[in-house]
C-alpha cells in the first residue's frame, strides 16, 4: 500500500484539511472529528485501494483501514495541521436537545452506582424503622442515616467532580467550588437578612444541599474561566495563578448568578412534573413500562436521572424512573422466565431461568439481549406486560423516596411518608406485571429454537455442522486450530455492537465475553503490534495466521486507562504467555462494552475460517482452513 497517496485521497474525501478537526487510530481504524460529515463522500472513500469500510459513530467518522491504519493516520497528520480528536469532543452537529441530554448522560453516568447503592440503604433503614427493629432516635440511626444520606446531601461535590470530566476543566477546582456552596461560612450568612458582595452585588441565599443544576451550571462556567485563566497566566506563576483566579472569578459568578439561575431551573422542572403528577400522573409510568428497553439498549435511561435527583432534592420523592422502571424490569424477567419454562432447548431453558431471576432483581440486560430481543416475541410480551403494570403504578400514584436498581428487592425504597398504602401498591405493581407478561408471553407464544432429544440445541446442531463443513474441507487443506486468548463466553461475531467487527470487514472469528480480564498467547508466535492504549494486540501464529485481540469496543478512548501491557512489538510469545492484562470491571463501570472480537486479521488468505458460536471460550475457538494439500 502506498501510504501517502491513500492518506491523500482519504483526506480529499472526507472535505480537506479545512473540515478536519482531529484525526487518530485504533487498531484497525481511522477516527476522524470533522466539521460537518455530510461533506465527506462515503462511496468514495469507500473505493480507495487498502479501505476496507466507512462507520459513522458516536459523532467519530471512521475508515476502517486494517493494519496499515497507524502507516496512514501518520501521513494523514503530516499532510494537515490539527491534532488528534478528543472521545468527549464531536465535530457532528446536533441538536440542542441531543447535545444537553448527552451531556447529562455523560455526568450522570458514572454516579449511578453510588446513587443506587446509597439510595438501598436509606430504604433498608426505612425498613427498619418500619418494622420497629431501629428507633428512628437512635445513635445507630444516626450513622446509618449519614451513611445513606451523605451521597444526596454533598451531591454538588459529586457531581461537580463529574461534570469538570465532561467540561475538561480541572475535577478538583470543581470540587473546591461546590465547597463554597456548602461552607458553614457561607451558608452562615443565610439568616433571611439581604446578603451582598463589595456592597453592591446581591447574593441570593440558597440551601444548595442536594441540589443539580446549579453546580451542573457553575462548573460551565469554570470550564470558560479556566482556559481564560490558563492563557493569561505566566508560566513562572501559573501553577497557582491559574486555579486562584479560576475559583475566585468563577466563585463570584456563581454565587451571584449561575447558583441562583441554576435552583430557578430546578424549580421550574419541580413544578412541571408537579403539574403532571397532579394532572396526568400516569403517563410516565406506562411510556416507562413500555418502552424501557429501548432505552436501556441505547443508554437513554441515564438521561432521567439528573430529573429524578431534582425530584428528590425539591419534592422528596421520584416519579420518573421508578416506578416505570419497576413494571418494565419484572416484565423482562417474567418473560424470560416463561421462555426457560416452555423451551424444549437446553442452553435457552438455562438462559431464561438464570437472566429471568436476574431481571426480577432489577438486573434486566441478560433477559433484553439473550432471551426476550434474541427470540422478539417475549420481548412483545413484556411491554404489554410492563405497559400494563406501568397504567396501575401511574393511577395509584406510588413513588420512590430514594433511588436504587428497580427490582424485586426495591419494595423498601417505596417506604416512606404517611401512606402505608404506597408501598403495597408497587407490591401489586410487581404482581400485575408478571401476571400480564406471563399470560402475552404464552398467547403469542415464540419460535423456539429446535431440539434433538438428547437435548442438543439448534445452535448446537450448527455447531457440528460447522465441524462437519470443516472435515469436509480439511480434505483439500489442513485446519489450524487456534485456542482461545481469553476466558469467558463465546458469542458470534455478529452480535458484536460494532458495525466494523459485526460485518466481518477486518476479517472472521469470534468475541468473548471476558470473565478474566488477561489476555494469552493462544500459540506460539509473534507479536506484531502493540497499541500505544494496550486495547489491541496484533500477532502472527507460528502457522502465519495473523490475529487481531481488540479488548472492548471503543476503549481506544480511555487511552489506556485501565490496561497494562506485558510484551513489546517484536517478542516472541509461548502458547498461554500473559500478554495484556486489564480492568475489566472499571471498564465496564467507565461504560465500555468489553465484549472483545478475536479475528484473523488475513482471513483471505485461507479457504476459510470457522469460528465457535457459543458456549465456554477455551479450546478450539477459531479453525482455519489453509490451502495446503495433504500429503
Amino acid at each position: 500500500m502506498d501510504y501517502k497517496k491513500t492518506a491523500s485521497e482519504i483526506l480529499r474525501l472526507v472535505g480537506g484539511e479545512k473540515n478536519v478537526i482531529g484525526v487518530t487510530n485504533c487498531m484497525t481504524r481511522l477516527r476522524f472529528q470533522l466539521n460537518d460529515p455530510r461533506i465527506a463522500d462515503v462511496e468514495g472513500i469507500k473505493k480507495i485501494r487498502g479501505v476496507q469500510g466507512v462507520v459513522t459513530k458516536n459523532g467519530q467518522f471512521q475508515v476502517v483501514i486494517g493494519t496499515d491504519v497507524g502507516n496512514v493516520c501518520e501521513e494523514i497528520k503530516k499532510l494537515g495541521k490539527f491534532g488528534e480528536s478528543e472521545t468527549a469532543g464531536s465535530g457532528e452537529k446536533k441538536g440542542f436537545v441531543a447535545a444537553f441530554f448527552g451531556t447529562l448522560t455523560a455526568i450522570f453516568q458514572p454516579v449511578i452506582p453510588a446513587l443506587a447503592g446509597s439510595g438501598m440503604i436509606k430504604a433498608l433503614l426505612a425498613l427498619l424503622v418500619a418494622l420497629k427493629l431501629v428507633d428512628s432516635g437512635s445513635q445507630t440511626y444516626q450513622i446509618f442515616n449519614a451513611f445513606g444520606d451523605a451521597m444526596f446531601y454533598f451531591m454538588p461535590f459529586i457531581l461537580g467532580f463529574s461534570a469538570a470530566k465532561r467540561f475538561k476543566c480541572n475535577p478538583y477546582v470543581a470540587a473546591v467550588l461546590a465547597g463554597v456552596l456548602l461552607h458553614p461560612s457561607f451558608t452562615g450568612l443565610n439568616t433571611g437578612d439581604p446578603v451582598s458582595l463589595f456592597g453592591f452585588l446581591p447574593v441570593t441565599m440558597i440551601s444548595y444541599s442536594a441540589s443539580v443544576v446549579p453546580i451542573l451550571l457553575i462548573v460551565w462556567v469554570q470550564s470558560y474561566v479556566e482556559r481564560f485563566a490558563n492563557k493569561i497566566s505566566p508560566k513562572p506563576v501559573k501553577i497557582f495563578l491559574a486555579p486562584m483566579i479560576t475559583i475566585i472569578v468563577t466563585g463570584i459568578v456563581g454565587i451571584v448568578l449561575a447558583g441562583p439561575l441554576g435552583n430557578l431551573v430546578g424549580q421550574v422542572i419541580a413544578v412541571g412534573f408537579n403539574w403532571l403528577n397532579e394532572y396526568a400522573g400516569w403517563v410516565i409510568p406506562v411510556l416507562m413500562g413500555t418502552f424501557c428497553p429501548f432505552f436501556v439498549m441505547t443508554g437513554m435511561h441515564y438521561c432521567f436521572a439528573p430529573i429524578q435527583t431534582i425530584q428528590y432534592a425539591t419534592l422528596g420523592y421520584g416519579t420518573i424512573l421508578g416506578p416505570g422502571m419497576l413494571a418494565s424490569n419484572i416484565a423482562q424477567g417474567t418473560a424470560a422466565l416463561v421462555v426457560g419454562w416452555r423451551s424444549k432447548n437446553k442452553e435457552i431453558k438455562q438462559l431464561g431461568f438464570s437472566s429471568g431471576v436476574t431481571g426480577l432483581m432489577g438486573i434486566t440486560e441478560p433477559a433484553l439481549y439473550g432471551i426476550n430481543m434474541r427470540l422478539k416475541k417475549p420481548l412483545y410480551a413484556s411491554m404489554i406486560g410492563g405497559c400494563a403494570a406501568g397504567l396501575y403504578a401511574g393511577l395509584t400514584g406510588i413513588h420512590t423516596y430514594s433511588s436504587t436498581t428497580a427490582g424485586i428487592f426495591a419494595l423498601p425504597v417505596y417506604i416512606g411518608g404517611d401512606s402505608f398504602m404506597n408501598v403495597v401498591n408497587a407490591a401489586i405493581t410487581i404482581l400485575i406485571s408478571m401476571a400480564v407478561t406471563a399470560v402475552a408471553t404464552l398467547v403469542i407464544g415464540f419460535d423456539d429454537p429446535a431440539a434433538d432429544n438428547d437435548g442438543s440445541s439448534a445452535d448446537g446442531e450448527q455447531e457440528k455442522k460447522q465441524d462437519n463443513k470443516a472435515d469436509e474441507n480439511a480434505a483439500v487443506g489442513e485446519k489450524i486450530v487456534i485456542d482461545s486468548p481469553l476466558e469467558g463466553r463465546v458469542i458470534p461475531l455478529s452480535e458484536v455492537k460494532d458495525d466494523v467487527f459485526s460485518q466481518g470487514i477486518v476479517g472472521k472469528g469470534a468475541a468473548v465475553v471476558p470473565e478474566k480480564g488477561e489476555v494469552r498467547a493462544p500459540q506460539d508466535g509473534t507479536v506484531m503490534s502493540v497499541f500505544d492504549t494496550g486495547h489491541a494486540l496484533g500477532m502472527t501464529t507460528k502457522d502465519g495466521v495473523e490475529l487481531l485481540i481488540h479488548i472492548g469496543l471503543d476503549t481506544v478512548e480511555l487511552k489506556g486507562k485501565f490496561f497494562r501491557v506485558h510484551v513489546r512489538q517484536g517478542d516472541p510469545v509461548k502458547k498461554g504467555q500473559l500478554l495484556i492484562s486489564f480492568d475489566r470491571e472499571e471498564i465496564q463501570k467507565a461504560g465500555y462494552d468489553t465484549t472483545t472480537p478475536v479475528l484473523v486479521s488475513n482471513t483471505a488468505d485461507y479457504l476459510d475460517v470457522v469460528a465457535k458460536q457459543e458456549g465456554s471460550a477455551g479450546k478450539g475457538l477459531i479453525t482455519v482452513l489453509t490451502h495446503r494439500e495433504r500429503g
